[in-house]
């Protein structure tokens, strides 16, 4: 999967969770940037990216993310 793949999905995921049609990604979009990005989304959030990429992400991965752009790094294998 390419870097421009993922982030599509990723995109779908984004807008599935915090319900919101208009949400555009970028690499430097964090929780603060989502309206309705809490604690409770949050754990919606990593449930569906790990259903969606067919994949279980360790705690320590997830908490070393601080953008959105660093989980696409993550999920974009390395070619």
């Amino acid at each position: 999967m390419t870097r421009d793949q993922v982030i599509e999905r990723l995109t779908d995921v984004l807008i599935d969770t915090f319900d919101d049609d208009d949400l555009v990604y970028r690499d430097d979009l964090t929780a603060r940037d989502v309206a309705g990005w809490d604690s409770l989304s949050n754990i919606r959030f990593m449930v569906a990216v790990e259903q969606a990429f067919g994949t279980r992400l360790t705690i320590a991965q997830w908490q070393s993310m601080a953008r959105v752009g660093d989980l696409v790094d993550l999920l974009t294998p390395a070619a």
